[in-house]
């Protein structure tokens, strides 16, 4: 297993600091509102507090610190309106992915979203839901590379930033992993069907389920918004 140093031979130290506390974010291991030391960081990763500080900055424009003058940094609670925001530009965005790809998508195509789906059954069987996020993430790109339209999933990705901590709530309290991949199996026979209206509304379908789970975790877990 490659140490921090030899990691470090390949990417800078930002890298390797933004990496980590990216990943302690989004997969919740760090909670919202938990707060994090910059010197801290600093002594785990021995190094400066510069990078460290360019590391911060990095997750502060993701919209998942925030950094204040004279007081602690903190993991950024959830913004409904941030979060209401990042979903209408997705939306719009995936629509016309799908409705790309539906038109053009070739026999192969098909069987990529075939592979991509086993996995994803494959860690739905292990309970990993954290492997499934990941492959979610793939899938949705493998959407794009197939409407021929690879930048979008640039867009899709910034926005989808903005929910992962919540789509990571919803997979490991919620266990909906299934009810997720099924959507995925639906938007893929529509998309190999060539069929462009049926592919974006389960798309949309697939979008909104996160609606009941942000109602849900916000009645369990106001402290994790902005009041």
């Amino acid at each position: 297993m490659p140490t921090v140093a030899r990691v470090k031979e390949r990417r800078t130290s930002v890298d390797v600091v933004f990496d980590h506390l990216y990943k302690s974010i989004v997969t919740l291991d760090l909670l919202p509102g938990d707060k994090i030391s910059e010197a801290e960081i600093a002594a785990q990763f021995e190094v400066s507090r510069q990078p460290v500080r360019d590391a911060f900055s990095r997750l502060e424009n993701l919209d998942l610190l925030l950094i204040r003058p004279q007081k602690a940094t903190e993991v950024k609670r959830f913004s409904l309106h941030e979060i209401t925001k990042s979903r209408f530009v997705r939306a719009s965005v995936e629509a016309e992915v799908l409705r790309r790809a539906a038109k053009i998508a070739t026999s192969a195509d098909g069987l990529s979203l075939d592979a991509a789906l086993a996995k994803q059954a494959q860690a739905v069987a292990d309970g990993n839901y954290q492997e499934f996020g990941k492959l979610d993430y793939a899938f949705h790109k493998e959407l794009c590379k197939i409407a021929k339209v690879e930048f979008a999933f640039e867009v899709i990705s910034f926005e989808k930033a903005n929910v992962d901590r919540l789509c990571m709530l919803s997979l490991s309290k919620e266990d909906r992993m299934e009810q997720l991949l099924e959507d995925h199996r639906a938007i893929a026979d529509r998309v190999k069907a060539g069929d462009a209206h049926g592919a974006v509304e389960v798309g949309m379908v697939h979008l909104s389920r996160l609606d009941a789970t942000i109602d849900a975790i916000f009645e369990r877990n106001p402290d994790y918004f902005d009041t």
